[in-house]
C-alpha cells in the first residue's frame, strides 16, 4: 500500500502513542453526557460536562490552545490549558500528546467546565481529555486565504458519493439533507398511522418480478435451485394482504431495476406504496394532496418549497389533466383514437425515437414523456391513462379504452403513480396475457404473468385504491437537490479506478502535462529537467500505461494526456 507523507507521519504518531501506554482505540464506554447543541441551548456557567467529538481545528499558543470539536449536533469551542490539564509536574499529556501527537480529524473525549470567553463564545475548559480514535488519513478540509477566498473544498461529486463518510464530516449541509429525509419518512408514517393503516414488510427476493413494467435483476437460490428476482415493485404482495382482510397497508420498499442511471434514477431506490380497500383513485388524489401538504410543512415549515429556480406550492388542490388531453395541448395532435401503427408514425413525426417492440402504451408514454412532462412544474395529476399503459388498473367507469389511473407530476418529473386497482381476475388475466405478447415481441420490460396473484384475486379483492410515491424524488424536491445521488447515502457508482503508481520520472512528466494537456515533445523534455536516460524511462512508462500518447502533427511530435 502506497502511503502519502501525511499518512506515514500519522502512523508514526500512532506508534508513539502506544509507546506512551495510550491505546489509540480504547474499548471501554466513554461517559458522554451532553452534545454541542445542548451546551449552547442550555448553557450554564461553570457546569461540568463530558463531551466527545472530532478535532476540527486548533490554534496552539504555547501552553494554551483554542480548538473546535465536532459531534453529531455541530461544533463547540474547547480550551486547552497546560496547567489545567497537567496539574502535577508531568506535562506529557499537553506537551507531547496534545501538541505533537494529536491531529485534525482525531476523535477525542473531553471532561471540562463551561465558561464564556471575553468575546462571548461559549466554551469548554478542558480538565482532561482522552484519545478515542486516531485518524490515519487527513480530512480534506477547506481553507480560507487572507482575502476570504475558500479553496481545497471537498466538492468533487464522484469523490463525495464514494466517500460519503468524509462528505458528512466536512460538508455540514449534506448531513442536513439526510436529517430532513428522516423527517419526511416519519411524517408519512404519522399521516398513515393516524388513519389506522398498517406498515408491513413484503419479500425482496421474488419468484416473479411483478407490479411494474421494468427490467429486473436476476439471481439464483442454490438450496431451492430456482431463479429469483430482486423486486421491481411490492404492489402484488400488498394487494394479496388486502385480499387477506387488511383494509389499509403500506410499506417503505427498497426496489431494484436493472436499467440506466442518471440524475433521477438509481438501480436501487425507495418507494412508499399504500393500498386502501373500498377507495378509488379520486379519493387517492384528495388524500395525496393532504399528505404532501403535511410533508412540506413538517420538512420545511411551509407548503411552498424552492426547487431550483421555481417556487413549488404543495397546498391543495392540484390540477387534474387527462393524459390524452395533455398530449393534445402540448403537441396539437389528438391521439385518442389512434391505433398502434398510426401512433408510431405520429411519434416519428414528433421527432421521438421509437421501435417495433413498442405497443400503444409505450408509444403514448414516450410522446407524453418527451413533449409534455417537463411543462408540469407545479403539482399536477395526469389522469385517465389508456388501458394498454396500465395492466393492473381498473377500467375507467365511463370510457372502456381508458383506466382509472393518475401520475403526479412535480417539477417536470413523475413523483407518484396510483390506480383504482383492477380486482376482476378474468380481466387481469387478459391484461397479463397482453403483456406476455409484448414480451414475445421483444419488450424486456413487459410484465410477467403471476399465477399466484391471479389465484388470490379469484378469492375476491374488495374495490381498492393504491399509490406508489418515489421517496428519493420526494426528498430531492423537499431539499432542493437536482440529483438523486445527493439524497442517497451510498448511491451506486461505477467501479473505482485503481490508482496508478508512478515513478519519480513519470510523475515529473505527468505533472507538467496535467497543466498543459498537450505540448511538443522537445518542450516537455526540456521542462522536465530529466537526463536522456531518465526521460526515456519516464515517457515510455507513461505511454505503456496509456496515460500519455505521442503523435506526429505536421513536422512536430506532440505529447498529450489520454484521459
Amino acid at each position: 500500500m502506497q502511503l502519502s507523507e501525511q499518512e506515514v507521519i500519522r502512523r508514526e504518531k500512532l506508534g508513539k502513542l502506544r509507546e506512551l501506554g495510550i491505546n489509540p482505540y480504547p474499548a471501554e464506554l466513554y461517559p458522554v453526557d451532553t452534545t454541542s447543541k445542548e451546551i449552547k441551548n442550555d448553557y450554564e456557567e461553570g457546569k461540568k460536562v463530558t463531551i466527545a467529538g472530532r478535532l476540527m481545528s486548533r490554534r496552539i499558543q504555547g501552553k494554551a490552545s483554542f480548538a473546535e470539536i465536532q459531534d453529531s449536533e455541530g461544533r463547540i469551542q474547547v480550551y486547552f490549558n497546560r496547567d489545567e490539564i497537567c496539574t502535577g509536574e508531568d506535562k506529557t499529556l499537553y506537551n507531547e500528546v496534545y501538541k505533537k501527537l494529536l491531529d485534525i480529524g482525531d476523535i477525542i473525549g473531553i471532561e471540562g467546565e463551561l465558561f464564556t470567553t471575553q468575546v462571548g463564545e461559549k466554551t469548554v475548559m478542558v480538565k482532561n481529555f482522552k484519545m478515542l480514535s486516531k485518524a490515519l488519513r487527513p480530512l480534506p478540509l477547506p481553507k480560507q486565504d487572507s482575502e476570504g477566498k475558500v479553496f481545497d473544498e471537498f466538492n468533487d461529486p464522484e469523490l463525495r458519493y464514494r466517500q460519503r463518510y468524509v462528505d458528512l464530516v466536512v460538508n455540514p449541509k449534506v448531513k442536513e439533507t439526510f436529517i430532513k429525509r428522516t423527517k419526511i419518512t416519519n411524517s408519512i408514517r404519522e399521516f398513515y398511522n393516524n388513519r389506522g393503516y398498517l406498515e408491513v414488510e413484503t419479500p425482496i427476493l421474488q419468484p416473479i418480478p411483478g407490479g411494474a413494467a421494468a427490467r429486473p435483476f436476476l439471481t439464483h437460490h442454490n438450496a431451492l435451485n430456482i431463479p429469483l428476482y430482486l423486486r421491481i415493485a411490492n404492489e402484488l404482495y400488498l394487494k394479496r394482504l388486502i385480499v387477506g382482510g387488511f383494509d389499509g397497508v403500506y410499506e417503505f420498499s427498497k426496489d431494484f431495476r436493472n436499467e440506466g442511471m442518471d440524475r433521477t434514477h438509481n438501480p436501487e431506490f425507495t418507494v412508499m406504496e399504500l393500498y386502501v380497500a373500498y377507495k378509488d383513485y379520486n379519493w387517492m388524489m384528495d388524500t395525496t394532496e393532504q399528505l404532501l401538504e403535511k410533508v412540506a410543512m413538517d420538512a420545511n415549515g411551509s407548503t411552498k418549497v424552492t426547487v431550483g429556480n421555481h417556487e413549488i406550492e404543495f397546498k391543495a388542490p392540484y390540477p387534474r389533466v387527462p393524459i390524452l388531453e395533455a398530449i393534445k395541448i402540448h403537441t396539437g395532435v389528438d391521439v385518442s383514437q389512434m391505433e398502434e401503427n398510426e401512433l408510431r408514425e405520429t411519434a416519428k413525426k414528433l421527432g421521438i425515437e421509437v421501435d417495433d417492440t413498442m405497443g400503444v402504451g409505450k408509444l403514448i408514454d414516450e410522446i407524453f414523456g418527451e413533449k409534455c412532462e417537463h411543462h408540469y412544474i407545479q403539482p399536477t395529476f395526469i389522469t385517465d391513462y389508456p388501458k394498454e399503459m396500465s395492466p393492473l388498473t381498473k377500467e375507467h367507469r365511463t370510457n372502456p379504452r381508458l383506466t382509472e389511473r393518475f401520475e403526479l407530476m412535480v417539477n417536470g418529473k413523475e413523483l407518484a403513480n396510483a390506480y383504482s386497482e383492477l380486482n376482476d381476475p378474468i380481466d387481469q388475466r387478459e391484461r397479463f396475457e397482453d403483456q406476455l405478447r409484448l414480451s414475445e415481441k421483444g419488450d424486456d420490460e413487459a410484465m410477467f404473468i403471476d399465477q399466484d396473484f391471479l389465484r388470490a384475486l379469484e378469492y375476491g379483492m374488495p374495490p381498492t385504491s393504491g399509490i406508489g410515491i418515489g421517496i428519493d424524488r420526494l426528498v430531492m424536491l423537499m431539499t432542493n437537490n437536482s440529483s438523486i445521488q445527493e439524497v442517497l447515502f451510498f448511491p451506486q457508482m461505477r467501479p473505482e479506478k485503481k490508482a496508478v503508481q508512478l515513478s519519480d520520472n513519470e510523475k515529473a512528466i505527468y505533472d507538467i502535462l496535467k497543466k498543459k494537456k498537450s505540448m511538443s515533445l522537445d518542450s516537455l523534455k526540456t521542462q522536465s529537467g530529466l537526463s536522456n536516460k531518465a526521460w526515456d524511462k519516464g515517457i515510455k512508462g507513461l505511454t505503456s500505461q496509456n496515460l500519455a500518447k505521442v503523435q506526429k502533427e505536421n513536422d512536430a511530435l506532440l505529447v498529450s494526456l489520454t484521459e
